[in-house]
């Protein structure tokens, strides 16, 4: 008695594994050809002048004035990094407070979760307090570098 099934698996099971990613490769080729046409459509029929208006730098609409690289003061640099770290920062938050009502089956203890969270916010709020004690978050004292 044959099993009909049998040549089926058999079939299978010989096709190369890599096939199986072609879709994937004639989408990325479909977005590459994609992108590369419009480019070239745009080189292939747009009108390209060189006018003096439009050889000159923009920056929202306001004339430029001065020197580009002009020195900025370390504390602007100081707060986009904190803005960051302390914006990530919340980030960890919100997977916390999803699950928080779920902690104490997950963990198996009843305030594992909420100390957890208590010792977080600690070390956040030592970071908060080491950079007012620094004073970079106080502008009226800019010296133009810390």
């Amino acid at each position: 008695m044959k099993d009909t099934a049998s040549p089926s698996k058999d079939r299978m099971q010989t096709t190369h594994y890599f096939w199986n990613y072609l879709p994937l490769l004639l989408q990325i080729l479909a977005a590459v050809g994609l992108g590369a046409g419009m480019v070239a459509g745009s080189f292939l029929i747009g009108k390209h002048r060189r006018t003096i208006s439009k050889l000159e730098t923009y920056e929202c609409g306001i004339v430029a004035e001065g020197d580009a690289r002009g020195r900025f003061s370390v504390r602007f640099y100081m707060v986009a990094m904190l803005f960051i770290l302390f914006d990530v920062e919340v980030v960890f938050l919100l997977p916390w407070a999803v699950i928080y009502r779920h902690l104490p089956a997950i963990t198996g203890s009843r305030y594992f979760g909420f100390w957890e969270m208590v010792v977080y916010l600690g070390f956040v709020l030592v970071g908060f307090f080491y950079i007012l004690k620094k004073g970079v978050l106080n502008w009226a004292a800019d010296r133009g570098d810390l």
